[in-house]
């Protein structure tokens, strides 16, 4: 596949990796070349310098013959004029772009990006993915990660396995015996810096931390049988009032369970803004660094801090801050994932990537096969992806066991005629099931031509 990505920063760079390592045949588009200079000397991609709005920087990048265009520039409107050049211009089928303004988003105004208006066939909203990374990591808070599938039926959790967990030593084969109606299947486990596909006679230890898929009928069981007990989530802090911040609130507000949400912005105009848009939370004006604004705030009685500003620093240092004043919980925003290991070494309870979920909604529009979510772990290290099963593909009548996975993948979950079902080596798989599989990154590759038809389809 042939594809031009506009916009060389964070998302962009991240999205041409993934793709240049698929073989994938990518050119990266920006107006500043030190940023061009870094993608092609890091990644097996071309480079162009310019305007990705300009038709003949387009062009230039080949887009005559493109596949698809993904538009990830700092600048929305940057975004938007790319996808209709690459349409009008030069014909380009598929059209990506992302959109933080929230205006844009409205459903008032959807019939702006029609194909005959602006014809942009996919709108990833960095904004809204965190939000609702936000609100998942609130509503589970014994979890570190947190993503749904097969429209909300299955959970994928993250948990950190203490060691008064009471199903230590014991192996994945033991774990299915000694509750064989708990509906969950252990995808991926990370001990140390290692992160890996487990097998049946695997064991599970103090420290690990394992990611799981479980149906959402079986979620307080299964945090029951990994020693993690319910926790409040009745009071929550919000340090930023953004676009992000506003929105969590807004969400929770409108929650059938009553939480008491307060936000502090560091900006008046901000503030103010935050304080005429919510009905039942309290906006603060101050620095959430401040330790008496904190103490103002109630941080001795808070469930959940939630760090939600546009700056990773601030976050991890009000992170800190709020949890030894006594807070429960601290959830962070971080972009640069460099920071990652900071985070965990002082003590913020989960963390968001916005760039990760970025990264992860536009790759599930460019997989092969009919694939419904791709959702990344950690930095680049796995996938667990949704797919539907197609008539002629390799999954299709087969049955588990025959199925040729890579080793480091695992087929997790599957869903029949909207029912999960835990996947068993006998069971024969069917056109229509959507399937979950976790896959090591290296693996990625040989799972995505499992899910693609044979050419006799078409």
């Amino acid at each position: 596949m042939k594809v031009i990505v506009c916009g060389a920063g964070q998302v962009g760079w991240q999205i041409a990796r993934h793709l240049s390592g698929e073989r994938n045949d990518v050119t990266i588009v920006d107006s500043k070349p030190e940023l061009v200079r870094r993608a092609t000397d890091a990644l097996d991609v071309q480079g162009v310098v310019g305007f990705a709005s300009y038709p003949t920087i387009l062009e230039q990048a080949g887009a005559r013959d493109a596949d698809m265009v993904i538009a990830a520039t700092y600048s929305d409107e940057v975004n938007m004029v790319p996808c209709q050049v690459a349409h009008s211009v030069f014909g380009v089928t598929r059209k990506i772009a992302r959109l933080r303004e929230q205006s844009y988003l409205d459903a008032r105004y959807a019939d702006l990006f029609r194909r005959e208006h602006m014809p942009i066939d996919v709108i990833i909203s960095p904004e809204r993915e965190v939000s609702q990374a936000a609100l998942k990591r609130v509503a589970y808070p014994q979890t570190f990660d947190v993503h749904e599938y097969f429209g909300g039926k299955a959970l994928l959790m993250g948990l950190h396995l203490d060691a008064d967990c009471a199903v230590l030593d014991t192996s994945l084969r033991e774990l299915s015996d000694l509750f064989p109606t708990l509906r969950i299947m252990v995808a991926g486990v990370r001990r140390g810096k290692r992160l890996f596909a487990p097998e049946p006679e695997d064991q599970l230890f103090a420290g690990d931390h394992v990611y799981l898929l479980t149906d959402t009928r079986d979620v307080a069981r299964t945090f029951e049988v990994f020693g993690k007990p319910p926790q409040a989530k009745d009071r929550v802090l919000i340090l930023g009032g953004g676009n992000v911040g506003l929105s969590v609130a807004r969400a929770l507000e409108n929650q059938p369970q009553r939480v008491r949400v307060k936000v502090i912005e560091r900006d008046r105009t901000r503030a103010e803004a935050a304080a005429d848009a919510l009905t039942r939370s309290i906006v603060l004006h101050g620095d959430g660094m401040d330790a008496g604004l904190l103490e103002e705030a109630g941080i001795a009685k808070t469930d959940a801090v939630l760090l939600l500003t546009d700056d990773d620093r601030t976050n991890l240092l009000a992170a800190v801050r709020a949890k030894t004043m006594g807070a429960r919980m601290a959830i962070s925003l971080i972009n640069d994932p460099g920071l990652v290991s900071l985070a965990d070494a002082t003590g913020v309870d989960a963390h968001i990537n916005p760039r990760a979920l970025t990264v992860s909604s536009i790759l599930r529009h460019v997989r092969h096969g009919r694939v419904r979510s791709v959702y990344l772990i950690g930095d680049r290290e796995a996938e667990v992806i949704e797919a539907q099963v197609l008539g002629t593909s390799a999954l299709s009548n087969a049955r588990v066991r025959d199925v040729a996975f890579p080793e480091g993948a695992l087929l997790i979950g599957v869903s029949r005629k909207g029912e999960f079902m835990r996947p068993t080596g006998d069971m024969v798989l069917r056109e229509g099931d959507l399937v979950v599989i976790f896959a090591l990154t290296a693996d990625v590759p040989k799972v995505d031509e499992l899910l693609q038809v044979a050419v006799e389809f078409f």
